[in-house]
């Protein structure tokens, strides 16, 4: 597959995208604990279906210790014992966000209240953060069509 526009190396993009990685960056700097941020990201980027998220997360992950059976349950995380209560709070979130024109209101007060009861407000700011920025590079992921595979954990940094 051929990307339609080459993201890296394009010097108008890389305007744009690194207002992306630098507000990533400070929500990533919380207190959100890491391998939350990732099964976010992951989440995320399987409802999307990009392809290049779910490399660089899959991977940036798996090289920072996450286990494949983690990994392998997050689309299926309702039916796995693997995650622990805020994580769950943090996936339901995740697909709600992700999902705002599925159902209308977006985000229900239940599942808002279960996260909030495992994250402060620092946590809960950087959660919704990374869940809109997440839902940001799948867009001009797939709508470009960034080709996937060739990631190496740590590449951009």
């Amino acid at each position: 597959m051929d990307a339609r526009l080459h993201l890296i190396g394009n010097p108008f993009a890389g305007k744009i995208v690194k207002h992306f990685v630098a507000a990533n960056q400070e929500a990533a700097s919380s207190a959100l604990p890491a391998a939350t941020q990732e099964l976010v990201k992951i989440r995320a980027s399987q409802i999307n279906g990009c392809a290049g998220c779910l490399d660089m997360h899959t991977k940036d992950a798996a090289h920072a210790g996450e286990t494949s059976v983690r990994l392998n349950l997050v689309a299926t995380w309702r039916e796995a014992t693997v995650f622990t209560e805020a994580e769950r709070a943090a996936l339901e979130l995740t697909e709600q966000g992700t999902r705002i024109a599925d159902a209308a209101g977006g985000v229900t007060d239940e599942a808002w209240d279960r996260a909030a009861r495992h994250y402060d407000e620092e946590q809960l700011t950087a959660l919704v953060s990374l869940i809109a920025l997440i839902n940001a590079f799948n867009r001009l992921n797939v709508m470009t069509r960034q080709p996937a595979g060739d990631y190496q954990p740590g590449q951009f940094g």
